[in-house]
């Protein structure tokens, strides 16, 4: 009954859209019909509101960190990994939202940070070096995705290092669309509004 209570948990968290409160906050509109209509902190800086886009960066992340730390409080290890995969999928498909979430970058790397603060650091660096070099928000999501696997298994625990491959994979089937832009030149680059 413990791990349901914290799977039920840590997917109501993460199905909390914070994009969406944020533009409601800040008057930009239905952030569901401008740029990608994402839910997500890249969106939101489609509007041009960069500090609504940073607290939904923030607060996306944070879910999944809040949801990884009082998992960890109330029943160990295991339970802390089970409330992140959960708190990712609320926000791959929230009940708020009729299941029609965001791609869950930022709340899994909120995820990662509380699992094993050098493996999220490590997977935030290669983010924002990608997004340094390339512009381009969604290739740095797949990048620290593919190597997030790879630190966990290096810096945290092997048998994290299963979770986390579930979670890039995840990651990577949120991204579908991305990457037939990405290799066809039409992405968007960070910053571009919509």
């Amino acid at each position: 009954m413990t791990y349901v209570f914290v799977a039920l948990a840590g997917y109501l968290l993460g199905s909390v859209p914070f994009g969406i409160v944020m533009a409601r906050i800040f008057g930009l509109g239905d952030l569901r019909k401008i740029g990608s209509g994402n839910i997500g902190a890249t969106n939101v800086l489609r509007t041009g509101n960069r500090l609504a886009a940073f607290l939904t960066l923030v607060f996306d992340a944070g879910k999944g960190a809040a949801a990884v730390l009082a998992a960890r409080y109330l029943a160990g290890e295991a339970a802390a990994g089970l409330a992140g995969m959960f708190a990712m999928l609320g926000h791959l498909y929230p009940v708020f939202l009729r299941f029609r979430g965001g791609k869950g970058v930022a709340t899994f790397l909120g995820t990662l940070l509380a699992l094993s603060p050098p493996v999220g650091l490590a997977a935030c660096g290669s983010w924002l070096a990608t997004a340094l070099i390339t512009r381009y928000s969604s290739l740095s999501a797949l990048v620290a995705a593919a190597l997030a696997p790879v630190f966990t298994f290096l810096l945290y625990d092997r048998q994290a290092s299963v979770l986390v491959l579930l979670l890039a994979g995840l990651i990577y089937y949120r991204h579908g669309a991305n990457i037939r832009r990405l290799l066809n030149g039409k992405e968007p680059k960070i910053g571009r509004k919509g």
